[in-house]
């Protein structure tokens, strides 16, 4: 996966202000004609800069939190598997049907999905821009579970006394799963909207924070000249294209 630094948003957006703020100190003599290049408009800009970048955050933490769920989930998934097909084994089963489910239960033990859990909640280790071999694994894994479920509900002896073995037990859990699955793509494509809303405002050519603040300072070269301290202070201000 490239590599991806929400820090370095979080840095341009700080300068952002930072230029703003040093601006506005000149007074009345910072007077450009464009329009966004006034501090009026400067302010604005670094605000809805500052929501998008909080809007990333709050996205990335509900992704990671979900994600933490459903791993949870899983991992109980597997041991409870284990007790569905004892219990299966138990119920008077045939041979044939006990050896089927004994490949669905492998195939639930043995296909584990990647780990992700315990996931950061802050900034500096963002929700991942593809999930897709995630993605692929748990719905897998849910897909046995069903075949597993299917195999069971087709033996009429299987009735445990178990609440969580019933079969209606088991059907909730069914749909937990690919509840949580959605919930898990749901929210990956929340955060992929954030970065993109985020990425337009600061990074958009000619319109985005970044370009607009070298034309900042171009307009305090010329208006104060190159070697003047109102220059020397704005030119110090960095900024960066962050790419993913």
């Amino acid at each position: 996966m490239p590599a991806y630094n929400e820090t370095g948003h979080a840095i341009n957006v700080a300068n952002s202000e930072k230029l703003t703020l040093e601006v506005t100190s000149f007074g009345t003599a910072y007077n450009p004609s464009k329009l966004s290049l006034k501090t009026a408009q400067l302010t604005i800009e670094t605000n809805k800069a500052k929501a998008a970048l909080l809007d990333v955050v709050s996205k990335n933490t509900i992704f990671n939190n979900i994600t933490n769920t459903r791993s949870d989930l899983f991992d109980a998934l597997r041991p409870l598997s284990t007790r569905i097909v004892n219990t299966f084994i138990a119920s008077g089963a045939t041979p044939q049907k006990i050896k089927d489910a004994k490949v669905f239960l492998r195939k639930i033990q043995g296909k584990r999905a990647t780990p992700i859990k315990n996931l950061p909640v802050n900034p500096e280790a963002p929700a991942p821009v593809s999930i897709s071999a995630s993605q692929q694994s748990y719905t897998q894994i849910t897909m046995h579970f069903a075949g597993l479920l299917d195999l069971v509900k087709s033996e009429a002896g299987y009735t445990p006394n178990e609440a969580d073995l019933k079969i209606a037990a088991l059907d909730a859990k069914y749909a937990d799963l690919n509840a949580k699955n959605t919930a898990v793509l749901n929210a990956h494509t929340a955060v992929s909207k954030a970065r993109i809303d985020r990425d337009k405002i600061l990074y958009t050519e000619g319109t985005g924070i970044i370009d607009n603040a070298k034309l900042v300072k171009t307009y305090v070269k010329g208006a104060f000249g190159s070697t003047s301290m109102e220059y020397k202070k704005v030119s110090a201000i960095k900024f960066r294209i962050v790419k993913q």
